[in-house]
């Protein structure tokens, strides 16, 4: 699964205008990053998350709910479709984009972890699906059976390395569009360490051309992510942001605070946010 680069993509940016509290009001109009109620802990229906994406003005709307993993063991993951599901998710939504043409663009994605020795079955499952992306949510480290959660906090260095270095030889396969939340590892251990290790993963994951993504649920919800620190060094390496809405009920689209947050985050820390992309 390929994309095209940065450089060539067809690229939008957003409608900027003053307003009077000085921040720069900016509207989104696409959003790859939305979830279903297959997931077992997203609500709503699909038709209801086009509907209010077409009455909110969006041009483009993703799904990506997260995608049933291949496992070495018999683990049964609770928060992600199981293998049985992914047939009727991409008959569906393939069946809803038909529908809705004329409305809106609508594309049919997962999200989905990079773990590195089952990566190659995932994908000779997938490839039996029409699924047209991939986001890199990397939630766990290597293999989610271990537990090692990227979102609780870790003050070992080595696991904040091991972790980055997992998105990026993720993202070195090609198979992912952007990389979803990629401050999710809460390292509470000395700054300096964190400062490094992030520096290097933003040099590289530059160098390969892939957007990362500002997180509007994490921003709504007030978790740890998007880490101010993450963003201002994002900055600093000149990488190139995405706003994923991460859309877990249809209303989460409409969040105009959450939205304009994250906006205002990528602006403060004069960062270039990519919107749309090329299939």
């Amino acid at each position: 699964m390929q994309y095209k680069p940065l450089e060539t993509a067809e690229k939008r940016v957003y409608n900027i205008r003053q307003i009077k509290e000085g921040y720069q009001k900016m509207e989104l109009t696409a959003n790859y990053h939305t979830h279903t109620y297959r997931c077992g802990h997203a609500g709503g229906t699909d038709r209801e998350y086009i509907e209010t994406a077409i009455q909110a003005g969006y041009k483009v709307l993703g799904f990506s709910d997260h995608s049933p993993m291949v496992y070495d063991t018999d683990h049964h993951s609770g928060y992600r479709m199981r293998l049985d599901q992914a047939e009727e998710y991409f008959t569906t939504l393939t069946d809803l984009k038909k529908e809705y043409r004329n409305e809106i663009e609508i594309r049919v994605g997962v999200e989905a972890e990079y773990y590195p020795a089952t990566h190659g079955r995932f994908m000779e499952f997938l490839r039996q699906y029409p699924c047209e992306y991939m986001i890199l949510g990397q939630h766990f480290l290597l293999r989610e059976e271990d537990g090692v959660y990227a979102g609780s906090p870790y003050a070992d260095s080595f696991l904040l390395e091991a972790y980055y270095k997992n998105i990026l030889d993720g993202v070195k396969t090609g198979d992912f569009l952007y990389v979803a939340h990629p401050d999710l590892f809460h390292f509470v251990g000395k700054p300096k360490l964190y400062d490094r290790t992030v520096r290097a993963f933003l040099e590289e994951i530059k160098s390969l051309g892939v957007p990362l993504e500002i997180n509007r649920l994490g921003y709504a919800d007030r978790r740890a992510y998007p880490a101010p620190r993450f963003w201002r060094l994002a900055g600093e390496a000149g990488a190139t942001a995405v706003i994923g809405v991460d859309a877990h009920r249809p209303d989460h689209l409409t969040d105009v605070d959450g939205i304009q947050g994250c906006l205002r985050l990528a602006a403060k820390n004069g960062l270039t946010v990519r919107e749309s992309f090329t299939f």
